[in-house]
């Protein structure tokens, strides 16, 4: 026995230098384990901290790296005390534990206890090998190897993420979520024991029926070891606890934003997000409970987006109805697609044009059928209003108003805007959009579209989207002023208003909220978006495959899903609605919206902004003077022997009037002329308002000439003013402004001239050929 001690004795004091010198040479030799690079599982975290989506390893198994400081110190003292007593100062081979497991291998006869070190054992596991003698060596070898390049944190980190549990179940961290569904960072003592049992005989020990009383034994005797070296928390009565029975299922949540997020960002292990957990469940049960009506309406997709607006920070997105649907194109991210908006855009042509001081809120616009080349818009009702507030034109979503408005503003600076705030969807290629953005004729995401509405809940200060918790805060810049966004945003929290759900009526919806519905042409898309004092919201319903449905409609597919949002989130509080410093009090015509002339008898406060006042006065009212015995216009050179008043008289413009009258509607008109003044001259030449610049009018073969005639319009100051109409020199005829003179096109270019009393004429050439 003593010569056998030892030749121990002298084998260990020569095995040592020897392992040592051979893992110097291995180390600078031989590469580290391939294994050891292995990506793992690609997890996805909510902000606080919990897990969202877990996906598979490209191996096929679930493994999650981590790292030290992300795991419960206790288990950390756990496992060396029951492992590797030594493991903070070894050099990845212990040479105690090695002499001390000789001495009982000897004494015992056979091998009854190990030396390996937990730097070891992950060599093991990285490697597998039979478990000789040359095997062990190799792995002395390949763990002074590993702690040559390794940190003693980093060696644990990798042993913490390796470790099998049985299956395809691999790390402390996957192991903790699919045993006990929470991440290891806090662990019980009871779950301290299982998981560190576990290892020793996965295959034996994960958790089933058939295991859990070879687990609880396992367990028990592990617990009652680090109670013994005090290395398991106190407070633990395992006796009370069962052991767990079966593997829960790795979370799968937020399935969308996890595949989006995992391809924009290939290089990360752990995304953690913005996504808020309750925001996330509220949004998609909220949109759950109005599935089956949209089911019976033929709407099959839907999605989500709630934003913090203070920070920029997403917080939900639903992307479909159910991700996991085999049917209707449920795995694609709807938040992500662009699709028209229908008018849900007409809220930032207003705002830019206050900005501009193109208008204010209570000037009278015109609502009247145009056409600008081959575009020919209409209402959503077909119907037209002649003139209408500008301010009643956004509640009511009417799109003349703002594709006028729009052209004054133009398309390309409007689009630049849009793209200054962030929409990236938009299409580069010259003369693509025309006027017909204003109305839905271009292309955006629920994500751009809840970029832009952020911006005016956060008083027109825009900012990028942040749907990563570790990126830095993004900087924020001034889309429209506060006064332009104050004045928006008055308008838009009108109730009182087409797409405000009936039922609202009776429920108590927080005063502080501000929304817009939208509706793409062909009822292919509805939106609703809005914001209350924390969040924006934007819904979008429809169908991936295009398809329409007439429910298709912002306020009755998406408009009650908006308001069941808003009114779970609601829980912030408004400040009073000031108006901003840079609005100023103005005198306004009462009648027609703008800074009044002094024909203008009835007058208003308004808002406009300060550097922002637009300059003309009321085209509206005029001062006539007219005889008061017969009531007749008279001039100053026509009125001797005449005894006169001055009036302030309401002259609607010609384009109006002649809406109405094709109406069967009629305005109030201007006193006629004295028979004395010879007629009426108006102040300003006129205008051709028909036909359109720039429109080529086909003629249908076999269709009667006479049913295919083209009306002549212009536009001037008093509409019962005179002009003729002439087309390539022909004479056709003499009405008054109100009135339309017909004429029967054919094949060629064509020149129109209207003349007024006065001589003063407008000219257009007008191009027609065969369909």
């Amino acid at each position: 026995m003593r010569r056998l001690l030892r030749a121990l004795v002298v084998a260990v004091a020569w095995l040592g230098p020897i392992a040592v010198g051979g893992g110097l040479v291995a180390g600078a030799l031989v590469p580290l384990p391939e294994r050891l690079a292995e990506p793992g599982s690609v997890v996805v975290d909510y902000r606080d901290g919990t897990v969202a989506h877990v996906f598979l390893a490209p191996d096929e198994r679930w493994r999650v790296p981590v790292s030290l400081d992300e795991i419960d110190p206790a288990y950390v003292e756990a496992l060396v005390a029951l492992e590797d007593e030594r493991f903070w100062w070894h050099p990845g081979v212990d040479p105690v534990a090695i002499g001390r497991a000789a001495l009982t291998n000897l004494r015992q006869g056979r091998v009854v206890s190990g030396a390996s070190t937990l730097t070891m054992q992950l060599v093991r596991v990285l490697e597998p090998r039979p478990r000789t003698l040359g095997s062990k060596i190799i792995e002395a070898l390949r763990a002074l190897q590993l702690e040559l390049h390794l940190s003693k944190e980093e060696v644990l980190a990798a042993y913490l993420t390796f470790t099998p549990y049985g299956r395809n179940l691999e790390g402390l961290e996957a192991a903790s979520l699919a045993i006990y569904g929470h991440r290891a960072t806090h662990l019980a003592a009871d779950e301290i024991a299982t998981l560190l049992a576990i290892p020793q005989d996965p295959n034996d020990r994960y958790p089933t029926e058939d295991h859990a009383e070879l687990l609880r034994a396992s367990r028990d005797e592990l617990a009652a070891f680090l109670e013994s070296r005090d290395a398991l928390p106190e407070g633990a009565d395992l006796a009370r606890v069962e052991v767990p029975k079966a593997l829960r299922p790795f979370p799968r949540e937020v399935p969308h934003a996890a595949l989006q997020l995992r391809a924009e960002h290939p290089s990360l292990t752990r995304i953690s997000t913005t996504l808020d957990r309750e925001t996330q469940l509220l949004a998609e049960r909220t949109l759950a409970r109005h599935r089956g009506r949209q089911d019976r309406d033929g709407i099959h997709n839907a999605a989500i987006v709630v934003l913090d607006h203070h920070t920029g920070e997403v917080r939900a997105l639903v992307g479909s109805h159910d991700f996991w649907a085999s049917d209707h194109g449920g795995q694609i991210a709807a938040y992500d697609v662009p699709r028209s908006p229908g008018s849900a855009l007409k809220p930032f042509v207003y705002a830019l044009a206050l900005d501009r001081g193109l208008v204010l809120p209570e000037r009278l616009v015109e609502d009247l059928p145009a056409s600008f080349g081959d575009y020919v818009p209409s209402n959503y009702d077909g119907e037209f209003d002649g003139l209408v507030r500008l301010e009643e034109a956004l509640i009511r979503s009417l799109n003349l108003p703002f594709i006028t408005l729009l052209r004054e503003l133009r398309v390309d600076r409007f689009l630049g805007h849009l793209e200054l705030m962030g929409v990236e969807s938009l299409v580069h290629t010259p003369g693509y959009y025309g006027l017909s953005v204003a109305a839905g004729g271009v292309e955006l995401t629920a994500l751009e579209l809840a970029g832009l509405y952020a911006a005016l809940a956060r008083g027109g200060s825009a900012t990028e989207l942040r749907m990563l918790s570790t990126e830095e805060e993004p900087a924020s810049w001034r889309a429209f002023s506060e006064g332009a966004t104050w004045l928006t945003r008055r308008a838009l929290s009108i109730r009182d208003r087409p797409d405000f759900p009936a039922r609202r009526h009776l429920a108590e919806t927080p005063p502080s909220v501000a929304w817009k519905t939208g509706t793409s042409f062909g009822h292919r898309d509805a939106w609703a978006a809005g914001w209350d004092p924390d969040h924006t919201v934007v819904v979008w319903s429809g169908n991936v495959d295009m398809s329409s449905t007439s429910a298709l409609v912002g306020a009755k597919a998406s408009g009650p899903i908006l308001f069941d949002l808003l009114e779970s989130l609601g829980d912030g509080e408004q400040a009073p609605s000031v108006p901003p410093r840079d609005l100023v009090s103005v005198e306004l015509c009462a009648l027609s919206g703008h800074l009044p002339a002094a024909a203008c008898e009835h007058r208003t406060e308004a808002w406009a902004l300060r550097t922002a006042v637009p300059t003309e006065r009321c085209p509206f009212h005029a001062a006539v003077e007219v005889d008061l015995d017969s009531g007749l216009a008279v001039a100053p050179g026509c009125r001797d022997g005449l005894e006169t008043r001055t009036d302030s008289v309401v002259t609607w413009p010609a384009s109006v009037r002649r809406y109405l009258r094709s109406q069967h509607a009629a305005l109030p008109a201007a006193p006629s002329w004295h028979p004395a003044c010879g007629g009426v001259v108006a102040s300003e030449a006129p205008v051709i308002r028909r036909p359109e610049a720039g429109r080529v009018h086909l003629l249908v073969p076999g269709l009667a000439a006479t049913d295919q005639e083209v009306p002549l319009e212009a536009d001037l100051a008093r509409a019962d003013a005179e002009v003729s109409w002439f087309v390539d020199g022909v004479y056709l005829g003499t009405v008054t402004a109100e009135e339309r003179v017909w004429w029967t096109p054919s094949p060629g270019r064509h020149d129109v001239v209207v003349v007024d009393r006065a001589g003063r004429r407008d000219r257009r050439v007008v191009e027609v050929g065969w369909l």
